[in-house]
């Protein structure tokens, strides 16, 4: 996963749900873009999730992020 498809995904207008995928199979939702933030080296991102728990990732450890498209679920690397 690089940092751009990341930003992209974030950045995105209007801002659509996604799901990063990660190395030890776990699976990371972003609902809200006011729920990440990435840090200012790009290496590490933190998500809050809506039961209060949060994940702090290193980007590194990203395998996929999924992004619904018209319905359907497709994945970019």
């Amino acid at each position: 996963m690089t940092l751009e498809k990341l930003q992209e995904a974030y950045r995105a207008r209007p801002f659509r749900p996604f799901v990063l995928h990660l190395a030890d199979g776990r699976h990371i939702r972003i609902r809200h873009p006011e729920w990440m933030a990435i840090s200012q080296s790009g290496r590490t991102i933190h998500v809050e999730q809506p039961d209060d728990s949060s994940s702090t990732i290193d980007l590194l450890l990203v395998t996929e992020l999924e992004v619904p498209a018209n319905g359907r679920k497709t994945r970019s690397a």
